[in-house]
């Protein structure tokens, strides 16, 4: 007779395997205050232990059947420790009596092949890929684990709930505290757009609004081309009323005014201007002479 695995081991294997299980459906470790985990952890231990005390009784009733050397040969196995023996069944090489035990009668250029059984602890880790398997499949097919659609939207929700959470509790910049950063160009460059590319063309280079990207301004309120942008976009031009104060009249956000004017800023400051020869508009206003940032 085999020995049989003790019942701890069991109920270890079965633990780790509850575990796994619970976490794939629930998705987090809040399962661990359930009392329906813990109430299936106590059922299935108590199944494990009613197994091997049925499992008692057919080894004592198949230990009467064996020979007093078979008896003598199982009772020195139960001697050894558990994990002792499959560590000798996995490395420990046979004696060669063993090995002409289990030869078999076939051979080619001289290799003779063994008959000996896979290791248990390949075995059990081939088992416990199939059951992983079997179970990732059924719980990525017929619920929510490992979606990265799923997992997406949280994190998208998240990340929407973090950001509107974060502009309520951070005031809008206002002229006085705006500062120009670069990591402000290509948020900048949408709201461009979305509400300026109409009268200032593509790139600013002008059209019915004037060249954003030559030197010369028609208003220049400010000492400063970004915080004159500021000023502008806030509270529109009193030359011309088809420049509305986009922050005045709640079209723009303080946020918004700071990226545009950031963007406005870039391509004056940063690029090339573009020339009525390169099918910018000409040039208006007086040429401005602005401080530095």
């Amino acid at each position: 007779m085999k020995q049989r695995t003790p019942v701890y081991i069991n109920i270890l294997i079965i633990l780790t395997i509850l575990f796994i299980v619970y976490f794939m459906f629930v998705q987090s470790t809040s399962f661990l205050s359930s009392p329906y985990f813990w109430g299936t952890v106590i059922i299935s231990s108590v199944l494990a232990l009613i197994h091997n005390a049925i499992g008692d009784l057919i080894e004592n009733d198949r230990f009467k059947k064996l020979t007093p050397e078979e008896q003598t040969t199982y009772l020195e196995g139960k001697k050894v420790p558990y994990f002792k023996g499959l560590y000798d069944e996995a490395f420990k090489k046979q004696s060669n009596t063993q090995e002409k035990d289990i030869l078999i009668d076939h051979g080619f250029d001289g290799i003779m092949e063994l008959d000996n059984q896979l290791p248990k602890w390949w075995l059990g880790l081939f088992y416990f890929g199939v059951a992983y398997c079997i179970v990732y499949m059924v719980s990525y097919f017929l619920t929510d684990f490992a979606d990265p659609y799923k997992e997406y939207e949280v994190e998208h929700k998240e990340q929407i709930a973090s950001i509107a959470q974060w502009m309520k509790d951070t005031p809008p910049p206002t002229i006085e505290n705006a500062v120009y950063s670069a990591d402000n160009i290509a948020a900048g460059e949408e709201v461009f757009k979305t509400n300026c590319i109409s009268c200032h063309m593509e790139n600013g280079k002008g059209g019915i609004g004037p060249n954003l990207t030559d030197n010369n301004w028609i208003n220049q309120p400010e000492k400063t081309l970004f915080k004159n942008v500021f000023h502008m976009v806030e509270n529109g031009s009193p030359n011309n009323p088809a420049m509305q104060p986009f922050g005045k009249n709640g079209v723009l956000s303080g946020f918004d005014i700071q990226n545009v004017a950031a963007y406005v800023y870039h391509i004056n400051q940063e690029k090339q201007p573009i020339t009525p020869a390169e099918g910018g508009s000409a040039p208006q206003g007086d040429p401005a002479n602005w401080e530095k940032q």
